[in-house]
């Protein structure tokens, strides 16, 4: 049995206040309008149909490789007008339709309303949810037989609708030949001159369709996105989830309310979550690892029994087991810590491949830099990766090799193995193994010069 989702993604979403189109603004990471399909497709919906409308050029981007078929709908003329851009012609047997900015629905709940309307056998539905305060939700009227007589907007409905705690959730499930027929007999005969899909319901109950609602018990269904504030709660709530799932899983956090761990990220039982921490993309976490607060991690490989310290920001980079990061250290893409080494505080490093046990302490930069096993990178060292002909070059060092404080590898340079490099040594050729480098200029001391210039400066 075949099943289309129709997703509403066209609208302008003026009270975002923002240039970026509604449904391109991330949930916890993630476009909304993704959110949606990513449970369509898990809910085995066979053929997922955009509309887009407003800023259609940049959601096609996104949704071009997810291939999914988008259709524009040209004027903004409603929400049934949306529907007919769908090609209705070309679709067969239950039809979902959904709007592009109700990012919390589950797979699970799409699968449960196409499911109850077979089961139901019905020609139309709504769904449907009861809210606390339903403030602005068109209202669920029903008759004594508990059946479905009207949908009532909000700024219709006399006091006595608005107690009605039932609404509209603007979600509909449908028959293809239904919409076919009744999508365009839809009229506009409103203040704003446009076709709405509450209408559908009125047409099928005046010719005796098999119209019900179908009632969900989770509130989220209803969660549209309509303003930052209502962004920022969606993505409180996905976090949230999330969390209480990783810690299900046996992971330690201090705080979840203040730690941001993305649905894509893995975290190993047994690690330790401090608060304010940013979890993203492609992110995997070993067992047992720390990360301490302030830290920002994006799709980098965190290995077993891992301290990342406070505030290091780590992108890209693959950190090995029993190894230390930090605090307030920084690895960029392409960058290997091997398995037990450290790297300290203030520390950068970009495209390096820092070998097993070697340590950098502190105030270090390593760009494009191959280095070996059990090598002490003293403090101030810096690999001058960058030339004057606008190229990067490589620097190679060797095992076993200790790096004195200020050192300056100009590359490309090639250090071997067991060496010795004093500190302040600009290194720029290559270090044969075992050898001592040194390079300072003679250190000159003009007695009482010092006196002299106090003197001068003084009068």
């Amino acid at each position: 049995m075949k099943s289309t989702a129709l997703i509403l993604a066209g609208g302008q979403g003026t009270r975002m206040k923002s240039a970026l189109p509604k449904v391109l603004h991330p949930v916890a990471g993630k476009p909304m309008i993704v959110r949606i399909i990513e449970s369509c497709r898990k809910a085995d919906v066979n053929d997922i149909r955009v509309i887009v409308g407003h800023g259609q050029n940049l959601v096609k981007t996104v949704l071009e490789p997810l291939a999914i078929h988008t259709y524009v709908q040209i004027n903004q003329l409603g929400t049934a007008d949306a529907v007919k851009s769908a090609d209705l012609d070309s679709i067969e047997d239950i039809v979902i339709i959904m709007n592009g900015d109700h990012p919390l629905i589950s797979a699970q709940e799409i699968k449960n309303f196409i499911s109850d309307f077979r089961e139901q056998k019905l020609d139309v539905a709504v769904v449907t949810v009861e809210l606390a305060e339903p403030g602005e939700f068109g209202r669920i009227i029903r008759n004594s037989n508990k059946q479905l007589v009207s949908i009532v907007e909000a700024k219709d409905a006399s006091a006595e609708t608005l107690k009605v705690k039932e609404i509209n959730t603007g979600i509909y499930v449908a028959k293809a030949e239904v919409l076919q027929k009744y999508i365009p007999l839809i009229q506009n005969n409103n203040s704003k001159k446009e076709f709405y899909l509450t209408d559908l319901i009125d047409l099928g109950l005046k010719d005796g369709l098999k119209v019900q609602v179908l009632l969900s018990n989770n509130v989220d269904v209803a969660h549209g996105v309509n303003n930052q504030v209502e962004l920022a709660r969606a993505t409180k709530k996905v976090f949230t989830q999330y969390a209480n799932k990783l810690m299900e899983g046996g992971v330690i956090m201090i705080d979840p309310a203040t730690c941001y761990i993305e649905e894509s990220v893995i975290v190993g039982s047994g690690s330790v979550i401090y608060p304010n921490v940013f979890l993203r993309g492609k992110t995997a976490i070993g067992a047992f690892s720390v990360i301490e607060s302030n830290c920002m991690i994006s799709n980098s490989v965190i290995g077993d029994s891992v301290q990342i310290k406070a505030g290091s920001y780590i992108d890209e980079v693959i950190v090995k087991n029993n190894a230390s990061v930090g605090p307030y250290a920084r690895l960029r893409p392409e960058t290997i810590i091997g398995e037990s080494a450290h790297v300290g505080n203030f520390v950068e490093m970009k495209k390096v491949n820092f070998g097993k046990k070697s340590k950098a302490g502190h105030l270090t930069y390593l760009g494009d830099a191959e280095i070996g096993e059990e090598v002490n990178i003293g403090c101030g060292t810096i690999t001058c990766n960058y030339s004057a002909d606008k190229k990067k070059y490589k620097t190679v060092i060797g095992d076993r090799v200790f790096v004195g404080s200020n050192t300056q590898f100009v590359a490309p340079v090639t250090v071997g193995n067991d060496v010795l490099i004093a500190s302040g040594t600009t290194v720029t050729k290559a270090i044969p193994d075992g050898a001592l480098a040194l390079s300072r200029t003679p250190q000159v001391n003009k007695e009482g010069y010092a006196q002299k210039l106090m003197k001068k400066t003084e009068s």
